[in-house]
Protein backbone atom coordinates (compact mmCIF):
# COMPACT_ATOMS: atom_id res chain seq x y z
CA UNK A 1 0.00 0.00 0.00
CA UNK A 2 0.99 3.65 -1.00
CA UNK A 3 2.25 5.51 2.34
CA UNK A 4 2.77 8.67 0.20
CA UNK A 5 0.21 11.44 2.16
CA UNK A 6 -0.80 14.22 -0.84
CA UNK A 7 -1.91 17.75 0.54
CA UNK A 8 -4.66 18.97 -1.97
CA UNK A 9 -5.24 22.48 -2.42
CA UNK A 10 -8.51 23.57 -4.08
CA UNK A 11 -10.97 26.14 -3.16
CA UNK A 12 -13.93 24.09 -4.92
CA UNK A 13 -14.53 21.35 -2.32
CA UNK A 14 -16.26 19.19 -5.64
CA UNK A 15 -12.91 19.18 -6.87
CA UNK A 16 -11.17 18.19 -3.59
CA UNK A 17 -13.59 14.98 -3.25
CA UNK A 18 -13.01 13.35 -6.51
CA UNK A 19 -9.56 13.86 -5.74
CA UNK A 20 -9.67 12.38 -2.53
CA UNK A 21 -11.78 9.26 -4.14
CA UNK A 22 -9.13 8.87 -6.61
CA UNK A 23 -6.08 9.16 -5.29
CA UNK A 24 -7.48 7.60 -1.95
CA UNK A 25 -8.31 4.33 -4.45
CA UNK A 26 -4.74 4.39 -5.34
CA UNK A 27 -3.22 3.97 -2.09
CA UNK A 28 -2.11 7.75 -1.22
CA UNK A 29 -3.01 9.38 2.19
CA UNK A 30 -5.14 12.60 1.48
CA UNK A 31 -4.82 15.96 3.42
CA UNK A 32 -6.83 18.80 2.27
CA UNK A 33 -6.95 22.85 2.17
CA UNK A 34 -9.55 25.01 1.06
CA UNK A 35 -6.80 27.71 0.67
CA UNK A 36 -3.26 28.72 0.70
CA UNK A 37 -3.51 30.25 3.77
CA UNK A 38 -4.60 27.06 5.48
CA UNK A 39 -2.25 25.01 3.52
CA UNK A 40 0.28 26.76 4.75
CA UNK A 41 -1.00 25.40 8.51
CA UNK A 42 -1.71 22.17 7.00
CA UNK A 43 2.47 22.00 5.81
CA UNK A 44 3.48 22.91 9.55
CA UNK A 45 0.98 19.85 10.50
CA UNK A 46 1.59 17.55 8.86
CA UNK A 47 4.16 15.82 7.09
CA UNK A 48 3.81 15.62 3.61
CA UNK A 49 5.23 13.97 0.39
CA UNK A 50 3.46 15.93 -2.42
CA UNK A 51 1.31 19.28 -2.43
CA UNK A 52 -1.48 19.92 -5.48
CA UNK A 53 -2.16 23.49 -5.79
CA UNK A 54 -4.53 24.84 -7.50
CA UNK A 55 -3.78 28.09 -9.26
CA UNK A 56 -6.64 30.20 -8.99
CA UNK A 57 -8.26 30.63 -5.74
CA UNK A 58 -9.18 33.46 -3.58
CA UNK A 59 -7.11 35.58 -1.26
CA UNK A 60 -3.81 34.00 -0.96
CA UNK A 61 -3.51 32.24 -4.58
CA UNK A 62 -1.90 29.13 -5.88
CA UNK A 63 1.22 30.94 -6.83
CA UNK A 64 1.27 33.44 -3.95
CA UNK A 65 1.16 29.69 -1.31
CA UNK A 66 3.62 27.84 -3.66
CA UNK A 67 6.02 30.48 -3.56
CA UNK A 68 5.11 30.35 0.40
CA UNK A 69 5.26 26.70 0.81
CA UNK A 70 8.84 26.64 -1.34
CA UNK A 71 10.55 29.20 0.67
CA UNK A 72 10.17 26.59 3.67
CA UNK A 73 10.38 22.87 2.02
CA UNK A 74 11.41 21.30 -0.77
CA UNK A 75 8.01 19.10 -0.73
CA UNK A 76 7.40 18.30 -4.69
CA UNK A 77 4.50 20.76 -6.09
CA UNK A 78 2.09 20.10 -8.85
CA UNK A 79 0.32 23.29 -9.77
CA UNK A 80 -3.13 22.73 -11.08
CA UNK A 81 -4.58 25.64 -13.43
CA UNK A 82 -7.36 25.95 -16.03
CA UNK A 83 -5.12 28.04 -18.61
CA UNK A 84 -2.71 26.50 -20.98
CA UNK A 85 -0.95 30.14 -21.50
CA UNK A 86 2.48 29.38 -21.56
CA UNK A 87 2.70 32.78 -19.31
CA UNK A 88 0.91 30.86 -16.44
CA UNK A 89 2.99 27.66 -16.99
CA UNK A 90 6.29 29.88 -16.25
CA UNK A 91 4.40 31.53 -13.76
CA UNK A 92 3.76 28.44 -11.66
CA UNK A 93 7.57 26.96 -12.68
CA UNK A 94 9.09 30.69 -11.36
CA UNK A 95 7.22 30.22 -8.24
CA UNK A 96 8.90 26.87 -7.52
CA UNK A 97 5.96 24.28 -8.89
CA UNK A 98 8.05 21.28 -10.10
CA UNK A 99 5.35 20.33 -12.53
CA UNK A 100 1.82 21.89 -13.91
CA UNK A 101 -1.47 20.20 -14.89
CA UNK A 102 -4.39 21.94 -17.06
CA UNK A 103 -8.05 21.72 -15.72
CA UNK A 104 -9.68 19.61 -17.23
CA UNK A 105 -7.00 16.44 -16.85
CA UNK A 106 -7.65 13.08 -17.14
CA UNK A 107 -6.59 10.86 -13.69
CA UNK A 108 -4.19 8.69 -15.16
CA UNK A 109 -2.33 11.57 -16.05
CA UNK A 110 -2.22 13.11 -12.88
CA UNK A 111 -1.44 9.93 -11.10
CA UNK A 112 1.45 9.53 -13.78
CA UNK A 113 2.79 13.04 -12.93
CA UNK A 114 2.34 12.37 -8.85
CA UNK A 115 4.66 9.19 -9.54
CA UNK A 116 7.35 11.21 -11.61
CA UNK A 117 7.54 14.00 -8.72
CA UNK A 118 7.39 11.60 -6.30
CA UNK A 119 10.85 9.71 -7.66
CA UNK A 120 12.85 12.74 -8.02
CA UNK A 121 11.67 14.15 -4.68
CA UNK A 122 14.95 13.79 -2.77
CA UNK A 123 15.54 12.07 0.78
CA UNK A 124 13.49 9.33 -1.05
CA UNK A 125 14.90 6.07 1.22
CA UNK A 126 13.43 2.61 1.21
CA UNK A 127 13.34 1.30 -2.22
CA UNK A 128 15.82 -2.19 -1.92
CA UNK A 129 13.27 -4.19 -3.72
CA UNK A 130 14.57 -7.52 -3.88
CA UNK A 131 17.47 -9.46 -2.37
CA UNK A 132 17.60 -12.72 -3.87
CA UNK A 133 20.39 -15.55 -4.60
CA UNK A 134 20.56 -14.42 -8.12
CA UNK A 135 18.98 -11.38 -8.01
CA UNK A 136 19.41 -7.88 -6.41
CA UNK A 137 17.26 -4.60 -6.74
CA UNK A 138 18.79 -1.53 -4.97
CA UNK A 139 16.87 1.35 -6.01
CA UNK A 140 18.45 3.46 -3.49
CA UNK A 141 21.93 2.73 -4.57
CA UNK A 142 20.82 1.87 -8.47
CA UNK A 143 22.01 -1.26 -8.48
CA UNK A 144 21.48 -4.00 -9.86
CA UNK A 145 23.25 -7.35 -9.77
CA UNK A 146 22.24 -10.69 -11.74
CA UNK A 147 23.65 -13.75 -11.02
CA UNK A 148 26.50 -11.65 -8.56
CA UNK A 149 27.33 -9.53 -11.58
CA UNK A 150 26.51 -5.53 -12.14
CA UNK A 151 24.17 -5.16 -14.51
CA UNK A 152 23.58 -1.63 -16.84
CA UNK A 153 20.54 -0.18 -17.43
CA UNK A 154 19.22 2.73 -19.15
CA UNK A 155 17.37 5.38 -17.11
CA UNK A 156 14.25 4.09 -19.28
CA UNK A 157 14.79 0.33 -18.45
CA UNK A 158 15.87 1.09 -15.03
CA UNK A 159 12.51 3.35 -14.49
CA UNK A 160 10.50 0.56 -15.93
CA UNK A 161 12.02 -2.25 -14.01
CA UNK A 162 11.51 0.06 -10.89
CA UNK A 163 7.80 0.72 -11.76
CA UNK A 164 7.23 -3.21 -12.21
CA UNK A 165 9.17 -4.28 -9.02
CA UNK A 166 7.12 -1.84 -6.95
CA UNK A 167 3.97 -3.50 -8.00
CA UNK A 168 4.98 -6.74 -7.95
CA UNK A 169 2.66 -10.25 -7.62
CA UNK A 170 0.61 -7.17 -9.59
CA UNK A 171 -0.14 -6.84 -12.92
CA UNK A 172 0.49 -3.07 -14.37
CA UNK A 173 -0.74 -2.03 -17.53
CA UNK A 174 0.55 -0.92 -21.01
CA UNK A 175 -0.99 2.85 -20.00
CA UNK A 176 0.39 3.11 -16.70
CA UNK A 177 4.35 1.43 -17.56
CA UNK A 178 4.43 3.65 -20.57
CA UNK A 179 3.36 6.87 -18.88
CA UNK A 180 5.71 6.50 -15.62
CA UNK A 181 8.86 5.57 -18.07
CA UNK A 182 7.72 8.17 -21.29
CA UNK A 183 5.88 10.83 -19.43
CA UNK A 184 1.99 11.15 -18.93
CA UNK A 185 1.86 12.14 -22.92
CA UNK A 186 2.27 8.46 -23.75
CA UNK A 187 -0.01 5.91 -23.66
CA UNK A 188 -0.14 4.14 -26.83
CA UNK A 189 2.89 3.30 -27.58
CA UNK A 190 2.46 -0.92 -27.23
CA UNK A 191 5.40 -1.50 -29.24
CA UNK A 192 7.86 0.59 -27.75
CA UNK A 193 6.91 -0.86 -24.09
CA UNK A 194 7.48 -4.54 -25.73
CA UNK A 195 11.05 -4.07 -27.40
CA UNK A 196 12.02 -2.43 -24.14
CA UNK A 197 10.57 -5.27 -22.22
CA UNK A 198 12.45 -7.68 -24.11
CA UNK A 199 15.48 -5.37 -23.71
CA UNK A 200 15.27 -5.75 -20.27
CA UNK A 201 14.58 -9.45 -20.15
CA UNK A 202 18.45 -10.07 -22.17
CA UNK A 203 19.55 -8.72 -19.05
CA UNK A 204 17.83 -10.20 -15.98
CA UNK A 205 16.26 -13.67 -16.92
CA UNK A 206 18.73 -16.58 -16.72
CA UNK A 207 15.91 -17.71 -20.50
CA UNK A 208 14.80 -14.71 -22.04
CA UNK A 209 12.61 -16.97 -23.70
CA UNK A 210 11.05 -17.99 -21.12
CA UNK A 211 10.94 -15.63 -18.19
CA UNK A 212 10.13 -16.14 -14.73
CA UNK A 213 10.39 -12.57 -13.78
CA UNK A 214 8.83 -10.20 -16.19
CA UNK A 215 6.03 -12.13 -17.19
CA UNK A 216 3.27 -10.94 -20.61
CA UNK A 217 -0.55 -10.46 -18.92
CA UNK A 218 -2.16 -10.82 -22.60
CA UNK A 219 -4.13 -8.03 -23.20
CA UNK A 220 -3.32 -5.93 -20.14
CA UNK A 221 0.39 -5.39 -19.42
CA UNK A 222 3.08 -7.31 -17.45
CA UNK A 223 3.43 -8.57 -13.81
CA UNK A 224 6.74 -8.96 -11.87
CA UNK A 225 6.91 -11.75 -10.01
CA UNK A 226 9.51 -12.16 -6.66
CA UNK A 227 12.08 -14.74 -6.84
CA UNK A 228 10.59 -17.78 -4.37
CA UNK A 229 14.02 -17.38 -2.43
CA UNK A 230 13.91 -13.79 -2.01
CA UNK A 231 14.77 -12.45 1.44
CA UNK A 232 12.74 -9.38 1.55
CA UNK A 233 9.83 -8.27 -0.71
CA UNK A 234 9.38 -5.01 -3.01
CA UNK A 235 7.30 -3.43 -0.78
CA UNK A 236 9.15 -0.05 -1.07
CA UNK A 237 5.53 2.26 -1.40
CA UNK A 238 5.45 0.84 2.11
CA UNK A 239 9.28 1.43 3.33
CA UNK A 240 9.27 5.17 2.63
CA UNK A 241 8.90 6.47 5.15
Amino acid sequence: MNSSTILVVDDEPQIRRVMRTALSSHGYAIVEAPNGEEALKKLGAERLDLVILDMNMPGMDGVEACREIRAVSKVPIIMLTVRAAEKDKVRALDAGADDYVVKPFGIEELLARIRAALRRAPGKTGEAAVVAKELILDFDKRLIQVRGEAVHLTPKEFELLRELALNAGKPVSHKRLLQAVWGPDYGEQTEALRVMVNQLRKKIEADPANPKLIRTEPWIGYRFMVPEESGTTPSARDARR
